[in-house]
C-alpha cells in the first residue's frame, strides 16, 4: 500500500492544500501513455479529498449544518448559515480540477484502447467510480457541468454547460446499471493499483449496486415509483453483504498530502470544532457505546493530537448557532474546553480511514426499502444488522481496548429495539450517526428524509432565511469564467443561494 502511494508522486503534480489552483481544463497527466493503474490510484485518493475541500465543504459547512459538530469561531460559517465564497465553492473547485479531470482522463484512455491491452472490466470499474465522483458534486450544488465536464483537453470544451440534475441522475443510474452488469467475479487488471478493493471485481459490483440503492432512494420525493424500481434493481443485483465490502480509503501519514486523510489534516490545523449537543444527546440518551469513540473532552494543553477523558457520562455537546460572544451566555461557555470535541485519540488521525460508503449504510437503506415498499427482507433484521455493522466498522480505526464488544452491541439492541411505527425515523437516525465524518453524505440524506428532526438557528445576517441550507453555492469564479452557462443554470434552477432547492429536494 505505501509503495503504491509513493509512486503517485512520480507522475502527479500535487497541489498545496490552501494555495491557488491551476486552470480547471489543464490535462492532469501530460504523459497520455501512462498506465491507467497509477492514475486510478491517484484519482481514488484525490476524490477522498485533502485538507482544502474537506475543511470547507465537509466540515465548515456540512458537519455544522447537519449538527454533527458545532463551532462558535470564525471558522463556523456553516454553523450560522453564513456565506463564504471560497468555502462554499471549494468542493466544486477542487472536484472539477482534480476529481473529474482525473476520472474522465482514465475513461477516455480506456475507451480509446483498440488493442485489447485493457480489458472491459477496467472500464466498468472506472464508470462506477465516475458516478461516485459526480454524485457528490451534484448533491452539494444541484445542476452542474456533467456531459461536457472534464473535456477541456480531450474535446477543447473549456466552458461546459450545466446539465439539469434530473438528467445527471438518469445517466448516473444508467451508468451504474450497465457497469455493474459488466463485472463478473475475479481480479481486475487494476490489481493493487485499485487501493479501494485491491482489484476485487465482486466488491466493485456490490459497491455499484449499493450506489444504485443510494441514488435510487435520493429520488423518493421527486419520483417515488422510480425510487422503488431502482431500489429493487439494486437489491436484485446484489449490494454489500458485510463489512468486508466497505468502500473506504486506507490512508498513510505521507509522503504527500493527498495520501493523508483530508479530515485528519483539518484536525491538525483546527482545534475550534466541538461536538454538537444534538449529536451528543442523541447518543447519550440511548447509551450508545459509540459515544466514547466519537467524542472526548479536550485535554486542555493545546495539543491537537490528543484529547482528554472519553467517559460518556462526562461528554457535553455545544449548541449550534453560537458565536464568540453569544457562547459566553451558556453554562460553561467561558471555556470551550468544557465541551466535547471529536476524539483525537481515536478518529482524527491523518492515517485513519476515509469512508465513501459503508455496509451499515446499505443495511439501513435496505430497511427503508422494506418499510416503504415491502421489498427485500424484514426491516427489523436490517436495522439490527446495520447497528452491529456500524459499531464494528469503528475497529477500522485504531481503537484498541475501546473497541465495542459483542455484549455492548446486544445490550444496545435490547434497549433500543426496532419499532415498526417509528421505523423510518430509526433507520435514518442510524444513517445520520454512521455517517459522522462523512458529513456530505449525512447532509444529503437529511435533505432527502428530514431525519433526524433538526432545529435550525436564525443567526443574524444568515443567508438561508433562518433555515438549514438546502445546497451550497457554486464556485464564485464560474460567474466570470463560464458566465453564459452560469446565468443559464440560474434561470432554470433558481438563484444561486443556500435556500434554493435542487431537483430531488422538492418540498
Amino acid at each position: 500500500m505505501k509503495k503504491i502511494l509513493i509512486l503517485i508522486a512520480t507522475f502527479s503534480v500535487l497541489l498545496s492544500c490552501d494555495e491557488g489552483f491551476e486552470d480547471l481544463n489543464v490535462n492532469p497527466n501530460a504523459a497520455t501513455s501512462l498506465d491507467p493503474g497509477p492514475k486510478f490510484t491517484a484519482n481514488l485518493l484525490f476524490t477522498a479529498g485533502d485538507r482544502f475541500e474537506n475543511w470547507r465543504a465537509n466540515i465548515i459547512y456540512s458537519s455544522y449544518m447537519i449538527q454533527h459538530m458545532a463551532n462558535p469561531s470564525g471558522l463556523g460559517a456553516g454553523d450560522r448559515y453564513l456565506y463564504n465564497a471560497q468555502w462554499s465553492g471549494a468542493w466544486f473547485e477542487r472536484g472539477y480540477n482534480d476529481h473529474v479531470k482525473g476520472i474522465e482522463d482514465i475513461i477516455n484512455q480506456l475507451e480509446a484502447d483498440d488493442t485489447g491491452q485493457f480489458p472491459d472490466e477496467m472500464l466498468a470499474i472506472a464508470r462506477i467510480w465516475r458516478v461516485f465522483v459526480y454524485h457528490k458534486i451534484t448533491d452539494l450544488y444541484g445542476d452542474v457541468p456533467y456531459s461536457e465536464a472534464g473535456k477541456g483537453f480531450s474535446d477543447g470544451i473549456f466552458k461546459p454547460v450545466y446539465d439539469p440534475q434530473s438528467e445527471i441522475y438518469a445517466d448516473m443510474l444508467n451508468e451504474l446499471g450497465e457497469a455493474t452488469a459488466a463485472l463478473p467475479d475475479g481480479t481486475s487488471q487494476f490489481g493493487s493499483a485499485d487501493v479501494l478493493f485491491d482489484g476485487d471485481q465482486g466488491k466493485w459490483r456490490r459497491f455499484g449496486y449499493s450506489m444504485m440503492l443510494r441514488l435510487g432512494l435520493r429520488l423518493i420525493k421527486v419520483d417515488a415509483a422510480a425510487a422503488q424500481q431502482w431500489a429493487q434493481r439494486a437489491i436484485d443485483g446484489g449490494v454489500m453483504g458485510s463489512n468486508d465490502d466497505i468502500a473506504y480509503m486506507r490512508h498513510t501519514n505521507g509522503p504527500e498530502g493527498i495520501n493523508r486523510n483530508g479530515n485528519g489534516q483539518v484536525f491538525q490545523a483546527d482545534d475550534s470544532m466541538r461536538m454538537s449537543d444534538t449529536f451528543v444527546n442523541a447518543l447519550s440518551s440511548t447509551s450508545d457505546p459509540r459515544l466514547r469513540i466519537y467524542a472526548a473532552l479536550p485535554d486542555g494543553d493545546g495539543d491537537r493530537n490528543t484529547s482528554g477523558s472519553n467517559d460518556p457520562a462526562l461528554q457535553v455537546g455545544l449548541p449550534n448557532g453560537l458565536d464568540g460572544t453569544t457562547v459566553q451566555n451558556i453554562p460553561g461557555g467561558d471555556n470551550l474546553d468544557n465541551f466535547s470535541e471529536p476524539n483525537r485519540n481515536l478518529i482524527t488521525g491523518e492515517d485513519d480511514p476515509y469512508f465513501f460508503q459503508s455496509y451499515a449504510e446499505v443495511e439501513f437503506m435496505l430497511a427503508e426499502a422494506n418499510i416503504r415498499w415491502g421489498i427485500g427482507t424484514d426491516a427489523a433484521a436490517h436495522y439490527a444488522a446495520g447497528v452491529e455493522a456500524a459499531m464494528r466498522q469503528l475497529d477500522l480505526y485504531t481503537v484498541g481496548d475501546q473497541s465495542i464488544t459483542d455484549t455492548e452491541i446486544q445490550d444496545y439492541l435490547t434497549a433500543n429495539p426496532y419499532d415498526a411505527p417509528n421505523g423510518l425515523v430509526q433507520v435514518n437516525t442510524q444513517y445520520w450517526i454512521v455517517t459522522f465524518l462523512n458529513h456530505i453524505e449525512a447532509y444529503a440524506n437529511w435533505r432527502r428524509t428530514g431525519i433526524p428532526a433538526l432545529t435550525p438557528n436564525n443567526y443574524p445576517g444568515n443567508e438561508s432565511n433562518g433555515e438549514i441550507p438546502r445546497r451550497l453555492r457554486y464556485f464564485e469564479r464560474e460567474q466570470t469564467t463560464n458566465a453564459d452557462n452560469y446565468q443559464a443554470v440560474l434561470s432554470r434552477q433558481g438563484a444561486d443561494q443556500f435556500f434554493t432547492r435542487m431537483w430531488w429536494d422538492v418540498q
